[in-house]
């Protein structure tokens, strides 16, 4: 398992460590949430004129964002802890205010824009979004196509069944199971590198709809959206089967290229301030109930 599981997970663990000093998922197993937040906490959710895109002003992204005074970034909104609306229909979330304060340290606003996992890619490929701030994993395939922040967060993998399940107790026992995740994500590819019949969704709730109905075997997902998912839902009977050893990398996509150079630089910077100051360790403990933002020590 280790061996498999390093050949999704590791390599791209390895890399991040020593090229980026650093998720769902993330994970793209949510639906595009339709409200907005309210302005006053900075989480507009307009997007940018055309003329206003990235790219278009010269070619440094640090300085664009900085001549006009906003931050865009591109989240799903739909996945709690990480993005979602509360009783109020105000944007929250750990990655809300990660961004907040990335953005603060940069000396400028932020604005966010929700939609769909794909659409995210494909706005932030396109210039309309600076950065990607949804509980994204470090893959080799994402990393071939962007640059990467250093880590944020740190998250296992989890195989999440009925409570009364025992036929599965390893990721070798996924083969021939049924299992449901969005395509794209990395819990999907994952699920279906150990022979799992993977079923396409639009979003959490979906997932657990289906296992708790007994219409699939398990779903792989982050260890901590299976406790989040818990907390609100006590009654369920359903179980975590296997973890991953290794956490995969939470890091912040950006588009590849020297003009994204100095953005880069700027966010590992904030990222560095921020833990130092145990603001990351604060959000991380009021979002999740333990400390994403350090990399979980190895069982002996």
């Amino acid at each position: 398992m280790k061996k498999k599981i390093g050949v999704i997970l590791a390599a791209a663990m390895m890399t991040a460590a020593v090229g980026l000093s650093a998720c769902s998922g993330k994970e793209g197993e949510t639906q595009a949430g339709a409200n907005q937040a309210d302005q006053s906490t900075a989480a507009d959710t307009q997007e940018p004129e055309k003329g206003e895109e990235a790219g278009q002003t010269g070619n440094d992204q640090l300085a664009q964002i900085q001549q006009k005074g906003e931050l865009i970034v591109a989240m799903e909104g739909t996945w709690s802890p990480w993005t979602y609306h509360d009783e109020d229909d105000k944007l929250v979330g750990y990655d809300v205010e990660v961004a907040q304060l990335i953005a603060n340290k940069l000396g400028v606003k932020v604005t966010f824009v929700e939609g769909e996992w794909d659409g995210l890619f494909a706005g932030l490929d396109a210039g309309r979004y600076d950065l990607v701030i949804n509980g994204v994993e470090v893959t080799d395939e994402r990393r071939e196509k962007y640059d990467f922040s250093q880590p944020y967060g740190y998250i296992r993998t989890a195989v999440i069944v009925d409570g009364q399940n025992t036929d599965i107790q390893t990721f070798e026992d996924l083969k021939g199971k049924k299992t449901a995740n969005t395509i794209s994500s990395t819990y999907a590819e994952l699920a279906e590198s150990y022979g799992a019949q993977v079923t396409g969704v639009d979003d959490l709730n979906q997932t657990f709809e289906l296992l708790n109905t007994g219409r699939i075997d398990a779903t792989l997902n982050a260890e901590l959206t299976f406790y989040d998912y818990i907390n609100a839902h006590p009654e369920k009977n359903i179980k975590i089967a296997v973890l991953t050893d290794d956490a995969s990398l939470v890091c912040i996509p950006m588009r590849k290229g020297a003009e994204s150079e100095s953005l880069r630089e700027a966010v590992n910077k904030a990222i560095d301030e921020i833990r130092e100051s145990g603001e990351l360790s604060a959000l991380s403990d009021k979002y999740f109930g333990n400390d994403i933002s350090q990399e979980p020590k190895k069982a002996n």
